[in-house]
């Protein structure tokens, strides 16, 4: 599926060299309209050539054990720590495929990031739009980073 690879690459340098874990990438598929339940997504929204969203979908026993490697404390409950972290993880992760579409740095832009928690919701950005995502695994957890995009021509 178009960008996965690059999904790929940008998570597992950013957990590597920010979060100090080393994930692995499953297969990617095109994410229903399923809700996310129990779980926190850290959105940040494209505009400009590419409009579209990317968003990082972590269950809260993932999101506890990332935001404690990432701060580098012990983390019990999803709290504005957490949301923070999430919020930063798809900022970094939307500079990153930015730099795919957008080499120079001036076709795209990217909105600040956001992050949602919940104990059953739902994520979508644009209908009919070009969709990837891709799950990653580290030591039994699992977690998903999404891809929404349209192009304007």
């Amino acid at each position: 599926m178009k960008y996965a690879q690059d999904i790929a690459e940008a998570t597992q340098d950013i957990f590597s060299s920010m979060v100090m874990l080393d994930v692995t990438p499953g297969e990617p598929f095109k994410r229903a309209d399923s809700k996310l339940v129990n779980s926190i997504s850290g959105i940040i929204g494209l505009a400009g050539e590419i409009k579209g969203m990317l968003a990082i979908h972590l269950p809260d026993k993932t999101a506890l054990a990332i935001t404690t490697a990432f701060l580098g404390m012990d983390v019990e409950d999803i709290d504005e720590d957490v949301c923070d972290a999430v919020g930063e993880l798809a900022n970094m992760l939307g500079g990153s495929i930015k730099t795919t579409f957008d080499p120079g740095g001036s076709k795209v832009q990217l909105s600040m990031p956001s992050a949602i928690h919940g104990e059953e919701y739902a994520v979508d950005c644009l209908t009919n739009a070009e969709s990837v995502t891709v799950p990653f695994a580290f030591n039994g957890q699992t977690f998903l980073v999404e891809l929404q995009i349209s192009q304007n021509n």
